[in-house]
C-alpha cells in the first residue's frame, strides 16, 4: 500500500513538472551586468540569474530568447516572448504600451562618460543607444544626438572621436571606465532619470504579470534582492 501511494505522488510530481508553464524572456543579451553572453554561449548577469529564482518562485520554466534592442517592445507585441527583462526603465510614455512589474533595480544614476571631463555634454554630440530614455533626455537637452543600436557601439563613438560624450545607465558605464586606464573620465553630474528597471510584459498578461510581482515582492522582503544587486552591480547601484 506504501508502496502504491509513493508511486502515486512520484506519478503526480512528474505530472505537476511536465505541466509547467514554460515562459520565454526576452533580452538583449548585449548590456553587462545586467545581460550578456558568455563563453559558452548563454545568457548570463544578474537578469539571468534574477529571472530564474522568479520563474522557480512561481513554478515556470524560463526560455531565454535573445533581440535586438530598438525591436524589444514589437516582439513582446508580436508574440515573439512573454517577458521582456533587459534593463528597462519603467517610464510613463512604455507604460501606454506594455505593463510592467514593480521595479527590480531602484531608479538610478545615468552618467555622461568621456575622453575629457570638460567635454561639451550640452552643445556638442552625444552618444546614446537608440529607444532609450537617455537617448530622449539627450535630444531634449540641446547637445546632438548619436544614436546607435547597440551600447557598444556608444562607447566606441566616444573613443573614435564621433561624439564627445556618451550618456547611458551609470552602473553599465563604470566597468567600461574603470578598465580604461584612464582614458575615460566622467563629464559633468550625474543625472536621475525613470522609475527604476521592470519586466516589461503584455497588458493582458496581468496573471503573468502578478506572478512576477509577487517574486520581486518577497525578494525585496527577505533581502535577496539585495543580494543579487550588490553581487553583480557592486557599489555603482543603491540597494532597495
Amino acid at each position: 500500500m506504501k508502496k502504491l501511494i509513493l508511486t502515486t505522488a512520484l506519478l503526480a510530481l512528474t505530472a505537476s513538472a511536465s505541466l509547467a508553464q514554460t515562459v520565454r524572456m526576452g533580452t538583449e543579451g548585449a548590456y553587462p551586468p545586467y545581460n550578456f553572453i558568455n563563453d559558452a554561449g548563454e545568457v548570463d548577469g544578474f537578469e539571468r540569474e534574477l529571472g530564474d529564482k522568479l520563474c522557480e518562485m512561481a513554478g515556470l520554466t524560463c526560455e531565454w530568447v535573445t533581440t535586438d534592442w530598438d525591436g524589444i517592445i514589437p516582439n513582446l507585441q508580436s508574440g515573439n516572448y512573454d517577458v521582456i527583462i533587459a534593463g528597462m526603465s519603467i517610464t510613463d510614455e512604455r507604460k501606454e504600451v506594455i505593463d510592467f512589474t514593480q521595479n527590480y533595480v531602484p531608479p538610478a544614476s545615468s552618467a555622461y562618460m568621456a575622453l575629457d571631463a570638460g567635454a561639451d555634454i550640452k552643445g556638442g554630440a552625444v552618444s546614446a543607444q537608440t529607444g532609450t530614455i537617455q537617448a530622449g533626455y539627450v535630444q531634449s537637452s540641446g547637445a546632438t544626438l548619436i544614436e546607435f543600436a547597440t551600447p557598444d557601439e556608444t562607447v566606441a563613438a566616444v573613443r573614435n572621436g564621433e561624439a564627445d560624450a556618451v550618456f547611458a545607465d551609470k552602473e553599465y558605464l563604470a566597468p567600461i571606465l574603470a578598465e580604461s586606464n584612464g582614458q575615460f573620465v566622467w563629464a559633468g553630474e550625474d543625472v536621475q532619470l525613470g522609475g527604476g528597471v521592470g519586466m516589461g510584459l503584455r497588458k493582458s498578461d496581468t496573471e503573468l504579470r502578478d506572478k512576477f510581482d509577487a517574486g520581486i515582492a518577497a525578494m525585496k522582503a527577505d533581502g535577496s534582492l539585495n543580494e543579487l544587486i550588490k553581487k553583480w552591480f557592486g557599489d555603482t547601484v543603491a540597494p532597495f
